[in-house]
């Protein structure tokens, strides 16, 4: 299935996660935020949230400074 992650289209399996794709990207660690479909989604559900075709990711970091 594809899927748009941060506004890059990629190929994954069916029953993907959240938390699988996450950790598929190598983020787990830097990931604070998740975004399925413009909906928030907290890293608790992140096991739970199951992706389907066509869906729309965002993932963010998040950097300090000044």
């Amino acid at each position: 299935m594809q899927i748009k992650v941060n506004g890059e289209i990629r190929e994954l399996n069916e029953g993907t996660t959240m938390f699988d794709l996450i950790q598929s990207l190598g983020l787990q660690e830097r990931v604070m935020a998740s975004a399925l479909n413009m909906e928030i989604v907290k890293q608790d559900a992140w096991g739970t949230a199951v992706l389907k075709e066509g869906d729309t990711i965002e993932l963010l970091d998040f950097v300090g400074g000044g």
